[in-house]
């Protein structure tokens, strides 16, 4: 039985007075995807903010390998292991595509194989072929590469990935596809939020979906698949057949 990586529990959270997370509990589990799905509005950022630290919870647990880290700071939570590619990318353009990844290096790994620049490369060789290239000048998918490969190189015990695929071409979102199978084969554990159904349930492994900050379902992407009307109602129309 595999062990809980990261553990919502009852999380409440508000921006000013406005409730947004309404009590929130799921469970990711070790060297597991699981798609955080939901339609715009429904919360899926504001739970990222929230476990990455950005955003104090007013009530709840988060536990990351059975260590409560809510309401600790963003580099604390980061330096205890989960990593975050956030949307919009947000590398730095005015560093190289090396210099990016320099940057991030922090923490070692405590399992398996650390990353390293190397390694990254060898994930993404467009990154080693680029690697002297200002990141400023990179396409849409070689940016989201570059801050894929910039989160691992803090050696994230679980991944973040906030929107992976958004405003990438549709040949560029399979290469991200394939990379996040390629993650979890090597036993990292990912949360994804994701507009991208399609995507989201081939990937991943559990599925919760949020609607007006509030679980309406959490469970394996096949009985989600076999959903239709949970599908319809929370996330619009969708065939997975």
């Amino acid at each position: 039985m595999a062990s809980d990586a990261l553990r919502l529990t009852e999380v409440q959270a508000f921006y000013g007075d406005s409730h947004i997370l309404h009590g929130i509990s799921f469970a990711l589990q070790e060297g597991n995807v699981l798609a955080l799905l939901g339609r715009n509005g429904s919360g899926k950022t504001t739970c990222i903010s929230t476990i990455i630290g950005f955003l104090k919870p007013k009530g709840g647990e988060i536990k990351l390998f059975g260590k409560s880290v809510e309401g600790l700071s963003p580099e604390r939570i980061s330096h205890l292991g989960i990593g975050l590619v956030p949307q919009g990318r947000r590398i730095f353009p005015s560093l190289t595509v090396r210099e990016n990844l320099i940057v991030a290096q922090q923490r070692q790994s405590e399992t398996g194989t650390p990353w390293s620049i190397d390694r990254i490369y060898d994930m993404f060789p467009r990154l080693g072929e680029r690697h002297a290239q200002l990141a400023g000048t990179l396409s849409g998918g070689e940016l989201q590469m570059l801050a894929i490969g910039r989160a691992l190189m803090g050696n994230p015990r679980v991944l973040l990935l906030d929107e992976p695929s958004e405003g990438l071409a549709p040949l560029i979102v399979a290469e991200v596809g394939r990379t996040i199978r390629r993650l979890k084969d090597e036993g990292q554990s990912i949360i994804l939020v994701e507009q991208n159904i399609k995507l989201a349930l081939e990937v991943a492994d559990r599925a919760v979906i949020l609607n007006t900050g509030r679980c309406v379902f959490d469970g394996s992407t096949q009985d989600l698949v076999n959903n239709e009307s949970v599908i319809s109602q929370n996330l619009g129309i969708f065939h997975a057949h």
